[in-house]
């Protein structure tokens, strides 16, 4: 798996970025040209064109809506759009999960959906990309206790249709997952869960684009102090061999998302994740193991 480089910080533009992926995606779903929008608009093709490639250093939100309505968005893709355009660019941005849940889904989907390549380190819990639906049933059902069955149902077929990236036939994503062994030994749900759910993560280990490694318990603080998980993911290159989209660094707690796409910042996740992963075990032993604890749930349930 290679990693591309990033020459200069600057500040993030991933909010603009985006909102200008998500307009370019609803137009062409819409079936519109850029002149045809734009003159729906009352704009010059210039200024829909740099709103779609996130170069409009001052969006506003009346004119995302009015883009909403002409591609006939829903409401929930319309409240997306919107608090994208609200964003403001700086160093880093925070993203809360309760009170804009449908924003932060959209914008994390749109965020996979360009991915080439993914970086994963989880201390706590399986990845969502590699839930099974009892284990996403489990903790939703706790998470979001005001749920309904339909509504719990379509939060796990969310996971399922982002897992896309990771399992379609077509340049699926390069993964490489480093999870802890409490990942493994802390059961969700019941044992049978955890069983099934074990066996589908070396399952996936088992693919040519999906690397996963176990941190022990005995191997420590391999870079002095805990991690929270996080997200590297990168975008691969255009035709010219020049970067489509700046390599981006999600770090999730309760509070909120945090994105970093500053050069420094995302090497130091990116160092970080290579010290954890030399104190992990290899790509077979790890496989072995989670299948072996896999098997420990069925004999003990």
């Amino acid at each position: 798996m290679t990693s591309g480089g990033e020459t200069t910080d600057s500040s993030t533009t991933l909010p603009r970025r985006q909102l200008g992926r998500f307009l370019r995606e609803a137009r062409e779903g819409a079936g519109f040209t850029v002149e045809q929008a734009a003159g729906l608009m009352e704009w010059n093709k210039s200024t829909l064109s740099r709103l779609e490639r996130g170069l409009t250093e001052k969006v506003r939100a009346r004119d995302v809506l009015g883009l909403c309505e002409i591609y006939g968005l829903d409401d929930d893709r319309t409240a997306a759009a919107k608090a994208l355009a609200e964003q403001k660019p700086g160093k880093s941005w925070w993203h809360a999960y309760v009170d804009l849940m449908p924003a932060q889904i959209n914008m994390l989907v749109r965020l996979e959906s360009g991915a080439r390549f993914l970086t994963i380190y989880q201390p706590l819990i399986v990845p969502g990309l590699f839930q099974t639906a009892d284990y996403s049933r489990a903790l939703d059902r706790t998470y979001f206790p005001g749920d309904s069955d339909a509504e719990l149902d379509r939060r796990v077929e969310l996971r399922a249709q982002r897992q896309n990236m990771i399992l379609r036939q077509r340049k699926p994503v390069e993964t490489k997952v480093v999870l802890h062994e409490s990942v493994l030994r802390t059961v969700v749900g019941n044992r049978r869960a955890m069983a099934a759910q074990l066996r589908h993560i070396a399952d996936l280990g088992a693919r040519e684009n999906i690397e996963v490694r176990v941190l022990l318990f005995g191997a420590g603080f391999p870079v002095g102090m805990p991690l929270t998980p996080f997200f590297i993911y990168q975008f691969g290159r255009d035709a010219r061999g020049k970067l489509v989209e700046p390599t981006i660094v999600f770090s999730e707690s309760l509070a909120g998302a945090m994105y970093f796409e500053r050069q420094s910042e995302v090497q130091l996740y990116r160092d970080a994740f290579d010290t954890v992963q030399r104190a992990t075990l290899d790509v077979r032993p790890s496989r072995d193991l989670i299948r072996e604890l896999a098997r420990e749930y069925d004999i003990e349930r």
